[in-house]
C-alpha cells in the first residue's frame, strides 16, 4: 500500500512540475516576443527620425539653391 501511495505522489509531483515547466516556457516565449516587438518599434522610430532629418536638410538645401539662383538671375537680368 505504501508503495502505491509514494508512486501516486511521484506521479502528482511529475504532473505539477510538467505544468510549471509548460507555464515557464510560455512566459519565456511571450517575453521574447514582447522584446522583439519593442526592438522593432525602436528601430522604426529611429529610421523615421533619420528620414525626417534627411527631408528637412533637403528642403533647406533646395531653398538655398533656389534663392541663390534667383538672385544670380536677377543680377544677370538687371546688370
Amino acid at each position: 500500500m505504501r508503495m502505491r501511495q509514494s508512486l501516486a505522489e511521484l506521479e502528482d509531483a511529475f504532473v505539477v512540475e510538467a505544468l510549471e515547466d509548460r507555464e515557464r516556457r510560455a512566459e519565456l516565449v511571450s517575453r521574447a516576443e514582447a522584446r522583439a516587438r519593442r526592438r522593432h518599434l525602436q528601430r522604426a522610430h529611429r529610421h523615421g527620425s533619420v528620414r525626417f532629418v534627411v527631408v528637412l536638410l533637403t528642403l533647406i538645401a533646395t531653398a538655398a539653391v533656389v534663392t541663390f539662383a534667383m538672385f544670380q538671375t536677377l543680377y544677370y537680368v538687371m546688370g
